[in-house]
Formats: structure tokens, C-alpha cells, sequence
């Protein structure tokens, strides 16, 4: 009876075991996969890092600039990087309107050649020829002794005869953001075929070390010392038969220096920060607007008007007078991606005395640029800097360049202007603010003050002609309205000196004066309508804007 207890608690016992088993090495199992998962899932996003890092720093390494490496490490997601690295090429491209990027080819090409014929132990892209080669291309021309030997020095190196290492002479006509006449000399004086870039023209001299051997002519005459040249101490090159400049100690310094630096690009540093969709800090607000007259079917001119408070701008006291200076620079791309343009330039505020500055922070200034754009919708950024604070501003304007058909009624945009001024008998064909025989300074933030004058410019095309008159008859108003309801109707008979109506010229023009008091001067925002009536054809068009009232 004892012994069939017994046999009964082990048979009970084994079950209780695979009881438990059976729950738990399911458990262990999913357990391991859940980490074998996370392992995997690591081990990818560790690959996708070292991805982005590789192509900062060695894809890339030599051409991007500070500017660039401190943006890119500051994105935070692989998209941003992705865009990143796709304008990062965009901006080296010589010509955005064929569909290869001839930068990108020709630098790839250079990393190719200089794995395949400078590899010395180590990729021939580390090498120093490596890098000056993928960073300057090809030079014009070069000097090659790969075995050494007896070698004759030229006048500028001293003269006399010595024995070298195997070292090149690369010649550069000209290098963007350097400068002219450049000469390189790599040595290799371990005979590896690794060649290093020289900091004098002793290091390529196999008798350097080696006493009374390989002397100059100034030190065969007893005029130099070659302990001198040995501890760094003194040059005895050249100074006999006359050295050249590039080859003294500060110079040779500078141009190293400058070596080192990634090659100028096309544009400043702000077109670095016109690929990033902001900025943490340093914020400095501007406003722009853009407006579209008529130049052809197939072709519109596009005004960019940008504006900067001058509250927002940093003066420079300079002899009591002050003043503000802001770098701008904007980039035109088209629906497909394609670059339309760009523009860059300097904004500077008037100068102003010590009892003007007060006045001055609650002033404005603006810029205008007009760009010649076929229809199609287009994004602006723009990028500004305080020179004098170094704060920097972005924005990203979507727009669209509306078309115009051939003898179609239609109306430039409605511009919202600070002041409008006939040029009639003066010589100015163009420039910032002009339009036709007007020179119309539009107010970008479209914010007034009670008792400022609401003033409003607008080209009429393509209005049929009245054959009585034979001119265009057109009847035109001007309508306020604030929160859907008319406050103003004003009908135009270009009589007054507040309104006109001027048919001189190709093009008609219409412009209004409207005095913001009593109703219209309370704080509020506006819509104004132009509405314009083609007498002849009956055609009526309603081109608007909106404009805010501030109180004083």
C-alpha cells in the first residue's frame, strides 16, 4: 500500500511538471524571439545611423561645410536627413535644369579614381592626394619623380643639387575661394606610395640629415647654414638667387590652411538653412508678398516685396550715425522640385543721427525683386540674417502664377501700397518699386493705422476698345466691407486727387486713395474689392485684399 503511494506522488509530481513546463517554455521561447526581434530591429536602426554618418564623414567629408555638418546633425528624423542630403547635392548643381547633376557624377568619378590610383595601405580616398583630388579635381599640371633621386633645385628652393624621395609638384591655375597660381607637393618618404602633403620644400631632400650632403648654393658658399633648415630655424632658400612669396613660412601656412576648408559653394551659408523647415532660436520676423503682372501669354512678373520692422533689426553705431544691414537670400522652386531661381542681396536701413534713432525703430524697410515666371505654382524660401546680431529668419511662401490669355479681360493683383507717386517726364525704366510709369511701394504686412490713407494700385489688360471713343470704357468702384457687411462704396471718376484713372500707355491703370476715419478707422481687419466693368463688353472682374486696422 506504501509503495503504491509513493508511486502515486511521482506520478503525480511528473504530471504537475509537464504542467508547468508546458506553460513555461512556451513563454521562454516567445521570450527569446521577442528579444531576437528587438535584437533585429536594433541591429537596423544602428545600420540606418551608420549610414548617415558614413556619408557625413567619409562620403562626404571633404566638400561639406561646417555650416552644413552642424545643420545636419541638429535634424531629428531620417525624412528630414533624406531631404537633407538630396538638396545638399542641389546645391552644388551647376545647372538645375538638366536632369543630371553634373556636381554629383564628377565628385563620385573623382572618389573612384583616387581608390583605384592612390591606395597606399589605406583607401585612396583618406590619402592626401586623395582628398585633394576628390576636393579640386584634376590639377593642370603636374610634376611626377615616383623613384626620387638626384634632383636639381630649382632658383626658388635655393639652388644646388641633392638626392630626394619620390614626391609629385601638383599645379592648380586657379581654386574657387583660394586663389591663383596654387602649388601642392606631396613626398613620400617611406617609400610605401603613400605621398603627404609637404610644409616645406625640404621634406622631400633624402640628404636633409645628412651632414655637408645636398647643399644649397647660398650654403656652399658658406652664406646659409643647413642646421638652420635641419632645426627649422632659418631658410636659406632662395635667398641667394631670390625666393617667390608663396613659398614663405606664413604663406605656405595660409594656403595649407585654406586646403583644409570644404570648397566654396555656389551660394552663402543661408541657403543651408533655407532646406530646414525652421530654426530654435535667434528668430528674425519679416514678412513677404508677392504680386503677378502681365508680360505675355506664357510669361508673368513676379514681384517679391520684403519687408523688416525696424524694431525687430539690430543698429550699428558707427561715428554717432546708425544704421542696420540684413543678408537675404531666396530660392524659387517649381512644382516638380526643379529650382526656378534664386536671388540674394543686402538690405540697408537709412542712416540716422543720435535724436533720429527713436523714429527710427518704428520704421520700416523693404526690398523688392521681380522675377520673370511662366504659370505654374511655386514655392519661395527665404532666409535673413541681422548682420549686426546674427539673428536669422526663414520662410516658406507657396504660390501661384496665375495665366493670362491672349486677349483676355484681366487685372494684375490688387496691391495693398504705403504710397503711390507718378513718374510722368522722369527717365526710370525699372527698378525696386516700379511699375510703368509708377512707382507703388506696397505695404507687405498690409496693416494701417487710423487716419493713414488706405492707398490701392491695380493694371487693367486687355479692355475692349469703345468705338465712339476709341479708347476702353470702363466703370470702376471700390467696395469695404468688415465682417461681410459693406461699410463702403466709393464709385470712381478719376476727377479727384485721391483717385485715378489712367488709360495712357499699353496698359491701363487704376489707383485709389481711401482715408481710414470714422468707420473705416476703427481697429479691425478689412476686405477691400476692386470691381471693375468692361462698359464695352460687360465683362466685370473683382480682384480683392485684405488689410487690417490698427489704432494708433
Amino acid at each position: 500500500m506504501k509503495r503504491d503511494v509513493c508511486l502515486f506522488e511521482r506520478i503525480v509530481g511528473v504530471a504537475m511538471m509537464l504542467v508547468l513546463s508546458a506553460g513555461i517554455i512556451p513563454s521562454v521561447i516567445a521570450q527569446d524571439k521577442n528579444q531576437g526581434k528587438d535584437r533585429n530591429e536594433r541591429k537596423k536602426k544602428d545600420e540606418l545611423k551608420s549610414v548617415y554618418k558614413n556619408w557625413m564623414e567619409q562620403d562626404v567629408s571633404y566638400i561639406i561645410t561646417d555650416e552644413e555638418r552642424k545643420a545636419f546633425k541638429a535634424l531629428k528624423t531620417d525624412e528630414e536627413r533624406d531631404q537633407f542630403i538630396e538638396q545638399f547635392w542641389l546645391r552644388r548643381d551647376p545647372d538645375p535644369d538638366t536632369p543630371e547633376n553634373e556636381y554629383k557624377e564628377q565628385y563620385f568619378e573623382r572618389v573612384q579614381y583616387a581608390n583605384e590610383k592612390f591606395s597606399s595601405g589605406i583607401p585612396g580616398w583618406r590619402t592626401d592626394r586623395g582628398r585633394i583630388y576628390i576636393t579640386f579635381g584634376k590639377p593642370d599640371e603636374l610634376e611626377s619623380h615616383p623613384a626620387g633621386g638626384a634632383y636639381q633645385r630649382p632658383s626658388w628652393e635655393g639652388g644646388g643639387s641633392t638626392s630626394t624621395y619620390p614626391f609629385e609638384t601638383w599645379w592648380y591655375r586657379y581654386i574657387e575661394g583660394i586663389g591663383s597660381d596654387i602649388e601642392i607637393e606631396f613626398v613620400d618618404p617611406s617609400g610605401t606610395g603613400e605621398y603627404r602633403i609637404a610644409r616645406s620644400p625640404d621634406e622631400k631632400d633624402a640628404l636633409l640629415h645628412v651632414p655637408n650632403a645636398g647643399l644649397t648654393l647660398a650654403e656652399s658658399l658658406g652664406m646659409g647654414n643647413k642646421a638652420d633648415r635641419v632645426t627649422g630655424t632659418g631658410n636659406s632658400n632662395g635667398m641667394y638667387n631670390g625666393g617667390r612669396a608663396k613659398d614663405q613660412p606664413f604663406e605656405k601656412l595660409q594656403l595649407l590652411t585654406d586646403l583644409q576648408r570644404a570648397p566654396a559653394i555656389k551660394f552663402p551659408d543661408l541657403q543651408v538653412k533655407a532646406d530646414l523647415p525652421e530654426i530654435a532660436s535667434d528668430i528674425l520676423p519679416f514678412s513677404v508678398r508677392t504680386d503677378f503682372f502681365r508680360i505675355g501669354s506664357e510669361s508673368v512678373a513676379t514681384s517679391f516685396t520684403i519687408q523688416f520692422d525696424h524694431a525687430d533689426i539690430s543698429f550699428k553705431n558707427q561715428g554717432g550715425i546708425y544704421s542696420g544691414s540684413v543678408n537675404i537670400y531666396a530660392r524659387l522652386t517649381g512644382l516638380s522640385g526643379r529650382r526656378a531661381g534664386n536671388f540674394e542681396d543686402v538690405v540697408q536701413t537709412a542712416r540716422y543721427g543720435d535724436d533720429q534713432l527713436a523714429t527710427a525703430q518704428a520704421q520700416r524697410s523693404i526690398y523688392q525683386k521681380n522675377v520673370v515666371l511662366p504659370p505654374g505654382r511655386y514655392k519661395i524660401d527665404v532666409v535673413a540674417r541681422d548682420i549686426v546680431s546674427g539673428k536669422t529668419g526663414i520662410l516658406h511662401h507657396s504660390f501661384e502664377v496665375p495665366r493670362y490669355q491672349e486677349k483676355q479681360f484681366a487685372t494684375s493683383t490688387l496691391i495693398l501700397a504705403s504710397s503711390i507717386d507718378r513718374l510722368d517726364n522722369q527717365m526710370i525704366a525699372s527698378g525696386q518699386f516700379i511699375i510703368g510709369r509708377y512707382k507703388v511701394r506696397p505695404l507687405v504686412s498690409g496693416i494701417y493705422k487710423t487716419g493713414q490713407n488706405l492707398a490701392l494700385f491695380l493694371q487693367v489688360y486687355d479692355a475692349d476698345m469703345d468705338q465712339a471713343t476709341l479708347e476702353p470704357a470702363l466703370r470702376v468702384e471700390y467696395i469695404v466691407s468688415k465682417g461681410g457687411q459693406e461699410i463702403a462704396h466709393i464709385v470712381e471718376d478719376g476727377k479727384t486727387k485721391m483717385g485715378l484713372i489712367d488709360m495712357k500707355g499699353q496698359q491701363l491703370v487704376v489707383a485709389r486713395g481711401i482715408p481710414l476715419q470714422d468707420r473705416l478707422g476703427e481697429p479691425g481687419e478689412y476686405t477691400v474689392t476692386a470691381r471693375i466693368t468692361d462698359l464695352v463688353s460687360q465683362k466685370v472682374l473683382t480682384p480683392q485684399a485684405k488689410y487690417t486696422v490698427v489704432s494708433k
